[in-house]
């Protein structure tokens, strides 16, 4: 199912009894993040809020917020049109594995797949929604200092304002979303960017500071697609544009978190889980992209003649604040928006919060491809606790000896996996989204000097913990059955079970 914008979206959510509307006035500066982590953290995620009457700096926004839009599973699966995740990932699976037909039954299937796809790839449209309403801004002058070899840090350029007119950045509904924050964060941006080499666009999610009415940060951690391109750019010299859309169809901002291989464009995924292509516009003022039903787009440029500038904190996903580092400096040169725009964003924090779902959504839907690569893997989960990556289970069918390390070291090599701090490998029978019942194997099947290894490498940015920044160290346990191969010498005991017989007979008296 394709939503048409975000208010469809959200009429969606409200028809389906998974949204509340707040009609009294609620500030963007900590208190939407106060009564939205309340809300995340009811059980099973809450309900999606959408705030009608946000004040920014005491005045009221005409623009209305919508937050937890995707905080549960319910909700997450009706973001991308269907009745569950694990749906969408036998559909997808299904698509992995399809070979040519040997018969008219088969061949009508694939037939039907194929027309799927043929909603896959994005057209261009003339224009759109996201441009009923176009404010332009003036750019400041090109600077003439030379990029240094190692990245200064910079006070904020003067900036060219004389011919804007509202709304600015200022104006938006932004959160402020925690007590030490370096200021107001965009948190649901999707970034649009483009290799200069391959013209290879990339949609990513990096959190998105605000400076001032015209800059911003521009949060794009080093081994990122965008950040990739960004060095293409500072080592010609040459402006990087760069267009941030919010809001429209939700299965957008699921796109630009999934873990795409770089290369593939977001668009393409989009369209084959909407089953409709992707309309998209180009922006005012640069030739990037962007989808014409989006709620707000945000146009501008990067220098690669000016100086990083410190950006954060930031209270992260990772349950604590991320410090200042440097980063690049967006400028502004447009903001589009629909009349009707709806202002989208979320929270990150202690878990679980709305990016535990979302991100779950992405390991069970991308489980079908892990799987082609490693056919033994039965599943993977990724706790709350463990905020993404830091934590991973994967139950695995195992047949020859070390063939937990064999998972762990193939994971460790798959795109963001290569962030994955802790991972534990236990066996088929065992359900990875039982924390509980994973520790318990951990625990009963472990000897820790045997079943551990230690290897390092990438580390997330955002991990405060590692002695350097992006280097880490990484714990791989076997919590699997061990076999006389690996050096087991010992007869492996039974795990304590019933009778199948008797847990029936018992149930059958107890009426169940």
């Amino acid at each position: 199912m394709a939503f048409d914008s975000f208010r469809d979206f959200l009429h969606t959510l409200e028809q389906s009894g998974e949204l509340k509307r707040i009609s009294q006035p609620i500030a963007t500066e900590l208190e939407i993040t106060e009564l939205a982590d309340r809300e995340m953290k009811s059980p099973g995620g809450g309900k999606a809020l959408l705030i009608e009457k946000p004040t920014v700096n005491g005045q009221l926004s005409p623009f209305p917020v919508a937050i937890n839009t995707l905080g549960s599973h319910r909700r997450m699966a009706m973001s991308i049109g269907a009745e569950s995740i694990d749906a969408a990932a036998a559909e997808l699976g299904a698509l992995m594995k399809a070979k040519p037909p040997t018969g008219l039954r088969e061949a009508l299937k694939l037939l039907s797949t194929a027309l799927d796809l043929r909603h896959a790839k994005p057209k261009t449209v003339r224009s759109g929604p996201c441009k009923d309403v176009i404010h332009r801004y003036d750019a400041p002058a090109t600077r003439t200092a030379h990029w240094p070899d190692a990245p200064m840090i910079s006070e904020p350029a003067t900036r060219n304002t004389q011919h804007a007119t509202t709304p600015s950045l200022l104006d938006l509904p932004i959160l402020k979303c925690w007590p030490h924050d370096g200021g107001r964060f965009i948190t649901l941006p999707c970034v649009v960017t483009q290799d200069p080499d391959t013209g290879d666009r990339n949609v990513g999610m990096y959190r998105i500071q605000i400076y001032d009415a015209q800059t911003t940060g521009m949060h794009w951690q080093l081994q990122k697609v965008a950040a990739r391109h960004g060095r293409r750019y500072y080592e010609s010299g040459q402006r990087m544009p760069v267009s941030i859309f919010i809001g429209g169809d939700p299965v957008f901002t699921f796109c630009a978190t999934a873990p795409l291989p770089d290369g593939l464009d977001e668009f393409l995924l989009a369209g084959y889980l909407r089953k409709k292509s992707v309309e998209l516009v180009k922006c005012e003022t640069n030739d990037l992209m962007v989808p014409a039903n989006s709620d707000f787009v945000i146009e501008g440029y990067i220098d690669p003649q000016e100086p990083l500038r410190m950006e954060g904190p930031f209270g992260d996903h990772t349950g604590y604040y991320t410090l200042p580092e440097p980063y690049p400096v967006f400028h502004i040169t447009a903001i589009t928006h629909r009349k009707d725009a709806v202002y989208p964003c979320t929270i990150v924090g202690i878990p679980p919060m709305e990016d535990f779902y979302i991100g779950g959504a992405s390991v069970k839907l991308f489980l079908p491809i892990f799987k082609m690569n490693f056919p033994e893997i039965v599943d993977i989960a990724l706790p709350a606790e463990g905020v993404f990556h830091n934590l991973v289970f994967v139950s695995i069918k195992k047949t020859y000896p070390m063939q937990a390390y064999k998972i762990m070291h193939g994971l460790w090599g798959m795109g963001q996996m290569m962030f994955t701090k802790y991972m534990v490998i236990v066996d088929a029978d065992v359900n990875v989204h039982n924390t509980s019942e994973v520790l318990f194997h951990l625990c009963a099947n472990t000897d820790p000097q045997r079943d551990s290894i230690f290897t390092r490498g990438p580390a997330d940015v955002l991990d405060h913990a590692t002695t350097d920044i992006a280097i880490g160290t990484k714990l791989g346990i076997d919590a699997t059955k061990k076999l006389p191969g690996e050096g087991f010498k010992r007869p492996w005991p039974p795990l304590i079970q019933m009778d199948p017989a008797i847990k029936a007979k018992i149930d059958s008296l107890l009426g169940r």
